[in-house]
């Protein structure tokens, strides 16, 4: 057992394996945000469909990504704590970036959607957690900013290979009505390869910390008190107000004929306060020790700065979801005037957005090695702040550029806003909850990813239809706005 007060600096090719990983993680993910929308279009989806379909992305990560972290805190076996999930995700997320662009109908290509978002999630999710229990305090800004480099790299090539599958290869990027064209197949059959080579790296080369270990190191203890509040928690209270919120949600739309999408809303208000009764009941019965109850009870009793940090990712996810699902509907149609996918110009367009997503990440590899330097000059809540306002700029800019080649500068901004997204809320997190759960409160904190990601696909298409006339380009303009707020709310964070 190491009984050393503090954690040993890790030198830096030690952090370059341990985050290698995120590299293939990212092939899946670029993949799918590039190219989802467009297999849903090419499928047979409408516009306004497209917000609806893509809800599985952000609710199996609500679901998986606690109860991955909370299996992964009290996991030890041959491969280690974290890296049996790293790969049985890497298994399953590579089948399913095979099957995905083979999909013969848009139902399968959503249900598709599902399983590789929960196969990706049960990968990344102890990534995460990983930093955390390997890095000492003063290393983790830079760990968590080494994976923001390996995203924005992995994602540059993954969000540009259906360009260069056309461009370098000559491989068509179109196909009769209904079928995917072959340079996305070709893209999502390398791209998964890619990613399990990239986590099976990261488990070779990274060995982890025992229990025992992390137990000695004095952090572990900084955090008792946490437990102290434990039993404090009203959960039939909460139960009422979210069920009763849900229920009238629902009444609502059903009785005014509302858009369908604000089911979703009701729906999740409802499940939340259902939740929360059967937490009450075990806790009545003083069943706590198991998963189910710990995790509620995590969410409740969360520390102050994981809260105000919560406001923060909320703001900045709903813009990057907005940003996702829109921006290839909002440069085909207002850059290049065409919603035809069987059409060049929407399918040049479409391959346009692939090369400004693989640029955005590109700088946003470029931002992950300056980060750690502006977080020592201006600290790390000032830095965060400034990423976000740059992003705000350049998602705001789509409106006033008509040349579509001109879209690669706003995507600078853009790029330091996301790697300083994919890196400081987690340095600013990691340092404030007990080790020994920081995989279940990593866990838990990708709900304040997801809860806008949900709120976006139940609101966005009816903002747009109903103030927007249902142009996406004002998708974008609700995106930079949410930026803005979050380095706002991030100002207002205090920090242990």
């Amino acid at each position: 057992m190491n009984h050393n007060k503090n954690k040993p600096d890790l030198s830096f090719w030690q952090i370059w394996n341990m985050c290698f990983g995120f590299l293939g993680i990212q092939f899946g993910f670029a993949l799918q945000n590039g190219n989802v929308s467009r297999i849903f279009q090419t499928l047979g989806a409408n516009i306004d469909d497209i917000p609806i379909l893509w809800i599985a992305a952000p609710l199996t990560g609500l679901i998986v990504q606690p109860i991955i972290g909370y299996w992964s805190d009290k996991t030890w076996g041959k491969l280690g704590r974290r890296r049996p999930f790293f790969l049985y995700g890497a298994i399953l997320t590579t089948l399913s970036l095979f099957i995905m662009p083979n999909s013969p109908t848009l139902w399968i290509a959503a249900g598709m959607l599902w399983i590789m978002d929960a196969s990706i999630n049960v990968t990344m999710e102890p990534f995460r957690a990983l930093v955390g229990d390997n890095l000492p305090n003063k290393q983790r800004a830079k760990g968590y900013a080494m994976q923001s480099f390996f995203i924005g790299v992995g994602a540059v090539v993954a969000s540009a290979l259906p360009w260069m599958m056309t461009n370098w290869f000559d491989i068509a990027n179109t196909a009769a009505a209904g079928q995917i064209p072959d340079s996305v197949k070709y893209s999502f059959y390398l791209g998964g390869v890619i990613l399990f080579i990239a986590v099976g790296w990261t488990i070779l080369t990274t060995k982890e910390y025992s229990p025992e270990q992390l137990a000695a190191f004095n952090e572990q203890d900084n955090h008792q008190a946490h437990e102290a509040v434990a039993n404090n928690v009203n959960f039939n209270k909460g139960g009422v107000i979210f069920t009763l919120l849900g229920l009238a949600v629902l009444g609502l739309v059903t009785g005014l004929n509302l858009e369908k999408e604000l089911y979703l809303l009701a729906a999740g208000l409802v499940s939340f306060g259902v939740i929360q009764f059967i937490a009450a009941a075990l806790k009545a019965k003083q069943h706590t020790a198991g998963g189910f109850y710990q995790v509620i009870n995590d969410v409740f009793t969360m520390p102050d700065t994981m809260k105000q940090l919560a406001w923060v990712q909320f703001f900045s996810w709903f813009a990057l979801f907005a940003m996702w699902i829109y921006t290839t509907s909002a440069v085909t149609s207002f850059h290049y005037g065409s919603s035809d996918t069987s059409s060049a110009a929407y399918n040049n367009g479409a391959d346009w957005v692939g090369i400004l997503f693989a640029a955005y990440n590109g700088f946003a590899a470029i931002a992950a090695l300056c980060i750690p330097i502006i977080v020592k000059r201006v600290g790390i809540k000032i830095a965060h702040a400034l990423n976000l306002i740059l992003g705000a700029l350049g998602l705001a800019s789509f409106m006033f550029i008509n040349d579509p080649s001109l879209l690669i500068w706003p995507m600078i901004g853009v790029g330091f806003a996301w790697a300083s997204i994919l890196s400081l809320p987690y340095a600013m997190l990691s340092t404030s909850v007990p080790s020994h759960k920081m995989g279940v409160f990593m866990g838990i904190f990708n709900f304040f990813i997801v809860i806008p990601q949900l709120l976006a696909a139940s609101v966005l298409g009816l903002i747009l239809r109903h103030f927007f006339d249902n142009q996406p380009i004002y998708a974008l303009i609700l995106g930079a706005v949410s930026l803005v707020l979050a380095a706002v709310a991030v100002l207002r964070v205090k920090q242990s």
